[in-house]
């Protein structure tokens, strides 16, 4: 059986901040090859994410993460100048535009009323928690006897701060999280003291699969909060029932279940009926199973920038969630909460599935068929989110890497995540230059076709520019 953390045999390792070999370390077990050791973009990410020196108090790593990395070093290459010269397949973000057809327009005004003027409370208004509990019983729980209701919900102000709000009222627990995934769990899971964090290695092999049984052996040997994006973030893939259902029969009694859901509308298993995942389908009471979902705007309804997000689960949990807004976050934006309510009328939302559904699948299959036109290997095509896991060990050697495929796209005003970033090291205990994750980089199809056209123009010249290079008679 392999090892699905890939280690080799590395000899030495490298000085963070020089880029200079250094004495082998024992988190570290395989030697990096020139291309990693003489790489500009290796170095930068080394720097970032050892710490550079620091200033009286400041911890710098905290201002290298994932996404917000990738684009500063477009930054440098004049992405924030010309932006629209640019393709932006890095950013985990839909299209917002109002073209997709068969979908509600947004908003373009919001009514702000009196009332919204004042604080509003930290678990959100009441009526959006109202219409949230509806949507969920009207989509996932008909028939069932036990229903959500607004005490099952809290409002927060994105996905990231519902995430750090989980984080706040865990109890001392071991808490298990899988690689690959969503890259802010790595920050969220290394602030807070409360409980230790403890990764389950996925295998490519096997689809970055999560089986039952896994479920099964974690809380066997003592894992008491399980964490995970669902649909998957970056592979593509999900979940689904029956073994969803497994999953939260194993947890029930012995695990608490964090489903981040904020992909669950971008679901292709279903011939885009309008039909979302979510693991509110298989609760037995909503007040005793231990399942705590978060969704919101931000991607399914591709409103990211309202900043407006939920957390379902019981009530205890919830009360709990709710209060520690007051020294979090302060709570979510009152009017946007208020214009939020008449979107979420559950017939309105299953047609907007179905078209974002049928659209985002287009899209799919087109860069698909683009980036196997080109050479790539895409073993599990994504039946979920707009996302490719795109492994890249079939090109020339100077890119076969994340960071340095990454380096070559941005000379090309194309940006990619590196996959490393995907690969969680919340106590930083393992080098990440020994990742499984090293040679893959996240696509993103989330935005407009011409974005993605233009994007797949530029990853195939840099594909023929180091084809030719490497060819070259003189190449060594």
């Amino acid at each position: 059986m392999s090892n699905p953390l890939g280690f080799g045999n590395r000899k030495f390792s490298i000085n963070r901040n020089t880029g200079v070999p250094r004495p082998a370390r024992r988190f570290s077990n395989t030697e990096p090859g020139i291309n990693e050791a003489s790489s500009k973009i290796h170095r930068q990410f080394r720097a970032a994410h050892e710490g550079h020196l620091p200033h009286a108090g400041l911890d710098a790593t905290r201002a290298s993460t994932g996404v917000v990395w990738c684009t500063e070093r477009a930054a440098e290459h004049g992405f924030l100048d010309e932006p629209d010269k640019w393709a932006n397949l890095g950013q985990g973000a839909p299209e917002v535009e109002d073209d997709i057809e068969g979908c509600f327009p947004r908003p373009k005004t919001i009514d702000i009323s009196l009332g919204s003027r004042e604080y509003g409370p930290t678990a959100g208004i009441k009526p959006l928690r109202e219409a949230v509990a509806n949507l969920y019983n009207a989509m996932h729980r008909q028939g069932k006897t036990s229903q959500y209701t607004w005490e099952n919900v809290a409002i927060v102000p994105g996905g990231r701060a519902g995430l750090i709000r989980i984080a706040a009222v865990l109890n001392n627990a071991y808490v298990g999280f899988f690689i690959p995934d969503y890259t802010a769990y790595n920050e969220m899971l290394s602030l807070f003291k409360n409980f230790a964090a403890i990764p389950v290695p996925l295998s490519e092999e096997d689809g970055y699969h999560i089986h039952p049984d896994k479920i099964a052996e974690e809380i066997a040997r003592g894992t008491s909060v399980i964490i995970t994006s669902n649909p998957r973030n970056p592979t593509g893939l999900v979940v689904a029932n029956p073994e969803l259902a497994e999953i939260q029969d194993i947890c029930r009694e012995r695990a608490t279940l964090v489903s981040d859901e904020f992909y669950s509308g971008y679901n292709y298993t279903s011939n885009c009926d309008g039909t979302s995942i979510s693991a509110a389908e298989n609760v037995i009471d909503v007040d005793e199973d231990d399942v705590l979902i978060i969704d919101g705007l931000t991607k399914r309804f591709r409103l990211p920038g309202w900043r407006v997000a939920w957390i379902l689960g019981p009530k205890e949990f919830i009360k709990a969630i709710g209060s520690c807004g007051s020294y979090l976050d302060g709570g979510t934006n009152v009017p946007f909460q208020e214009a939020a309510i008449p979107m979420l009328e559950p017939s309105l939302v299953k047609k907007e599935m179905q078209a974002l559904q049928q659209h985002f699948k287009e899209k799919r299959d087109y860069v698909v068929e683009r980036l196997r036109g080109m050479g790539f290997t895409i073993r599990h095509v994504p039946d979920s989110t707009f996302y490719i896991w795109l492994n890249l060990e079939g090109l020339p050697g100077p890119i076969s890497d994340g960071l340095n495929f990454f380096q070559a796209c941005l000379e090309e005003k194309v940006i990619v995540v590196p996959g490393i970033f995907f690969d969680l090291n919340p106590a930083r205990r393992r080098d990440l230059f020994d990742s499984p994750c090293h040679h893959f980089v996240r696509f993103s199809y989330g935005p407009k076709m011409d974005v993605l056209k233009m994007g797949c123009d530029g990853i195939e010249r840099v594909v023929n520019k180091f084809k030719k290079l490497v060819s070259h008679p003189n190449y060594k």
